[in-house]
């Protein structure tokens, strides 16, 4: 077997990833990053997408440096990359990474589950047979997360949960839940929560989706009217879940600091070029808005090469750190930052919401803009996180407890 862990060995790689897939990556979805899109909110993957999911999933290379046992492909994190690059090569797209499974719920399964738990539940996340989603939030327990009160009783054979949750994504489409619950209400506000395994295939789970402004609604209020979660439905231990929970929620962040999954974006400069006026050099004439798209592509460079150093430096590290705080507030500056100037060059384009009048990327567009005005807040807000990065990084002070 070669060894494609020298330089020599992932070249080697590289050309046997590039053969799989040409051959197995349906030509009918190259180019379309979309149909990601569309599968994140709830579409039902079939034809082409469903194929392909199939494949990839047969694999492991849906999720490539997970372990062999569960199905993984079990790759090494360089080996991940020379895949990476590969797919956007030639407008290919992972389509397990934009689910809760793989990105989150899946590998805190792998640092904390048992033996059972990990043979129960990560091989069908690896062949994207299960939907997950995440019970986190409540009405009055959002960045305070630790004020959660949704409860989970002790029933002897079983356990009992009550309460609600709240934006939770995907929660209408999703087979499993891993909830943060209260299994011990004296306890001090951290402690007392278990992070729990809960199937949300029952009557007494309830799911409603929550409106928002770009249209879709991927979020959902969900309720727990005395559902069921078996007694082997605690992950790590009883009394013990926030650190499970802090776990997870890294590696979220991890997942959301802009490493490829699928195809690339279309350069700014092509789009400016498309609607903008042009100089007799052919740079954009509007010399303040040329030298804001450089600023952003320039933090967009910055950004992709200390996501690399980030990922080099963690070959030691076991899985997603405290820098994934770092660029996450990264990730969402570039892509916060790309969408305004995007409405901005598109000029009146840039305002359609729908109707002849405006093309489909155009009105992807507008849609993308509002929708990406959540990344701020979701999976720790920029506030959260910059609390995190001024404690466990830089070591300042926590000015709460010296109150």
């Amino acid at each position: 077997m070669a060894d494609f862990g020298s330089e020599l060995g992932l070249e080697e790689f590289r050309t046997e990833a590039r053969a799989w897939l040409e051959e197995n990556f349906p030509a009918s979805l190259r180019g379309k990053p979309g149909i990601a899109s569309a599968l994140m909110e709830g579409e039902k993957p079939e034809g082409d997408v469903l194929l392909w999911m199939k494949r990839i999933g047969e694999k492991g290379w849906g999720t490539p440096t997970w372990p062999t046992e569960y199905g993984g492909g079990g790759l090494s994190g360089q080996q991940a990359r020379v895949l990476q690059q590969e797919m956007a090569k030639i407008g290919a797209f992972n389509p397990l990474t934009f689910g809760m499974g793989v990105t989150m719920v899946g590998p805190t399964i792998l640092d904390y589950g048992t033996e059972e738990q990990k043979r129960k539940h990560i091989p069908p996340i690896v062949r994207g047979e299960i939907r997950w989603c995440v019970g986190y939030s409540e009405p009055n327990a959002g960045s305070d997360l630790a004020s959660l009160q949704t409860k989970a009783t002790d029933a002897g054979d079983h356990w009992v949960i009550t309460g609600q949750k709240t934006w939770t994504s995907g929660a209408q489409y999703s087979q499993w839940c891993g909830a943060l619950v209260r299994t011990d209400s004296k306890a001090k506000k951290h402690d007392g929560i278990t992070f729990m395994l809960i199937d949300m295939q029952q009557d007494a789970i309830e799911t409603r989706p929550i409106a928002l402004i770009a249209g879709a609604s991927p979020f959902c209020e969900t309720f727990f009217n005395d559902a069921r979660a078996e007694k082997d439905a605690v992950l790590g231990e009883l009394n013990v879940g926030w650190t499970v929970g802090k776990r997870l929620l890294q590696h979220e962040r991890a997942s959301q600091t802009g490493a490829a999954n699928g195809p690339r974006a279309t350069p700014m400069p092509e789009i400016a070029k498309r609607y903008l006026e042009l100089d007799v050099n052919g740079r954009i004439a509007d010399t303040d808005l040329r030298t804001r798209l450089t600023q952003h592509l320039m933090d967009a460079q910055i950004h992709r090469l200390t996501l690399a150093r980030a990922a080099a430096e963690s070959k030691g590290a076991s899985g997603a750190t405290n820098a994934a705080s770092v660029l996450k507030n990264s990730a969402t500056n570039v892509a916060q930052t790309r969408a305004e100037l995007t409405v901005e060059i598109m000029g009146h384009q840039g305002l359609g919401w729908e109707g002849e009048a405006f093309s489909k990327d155009e009105i992807e567009t507008v849609r993308s803009w509002l929708g990406g005005k959540a990344m701020s807040i979701y999976g720790g807000s920029a506030e959260i996180q910059n609390n995190i990065i001024s404690k466990r990084i830089l070591g300042l002070p926590d000015n709460t407890q010296s109150a």
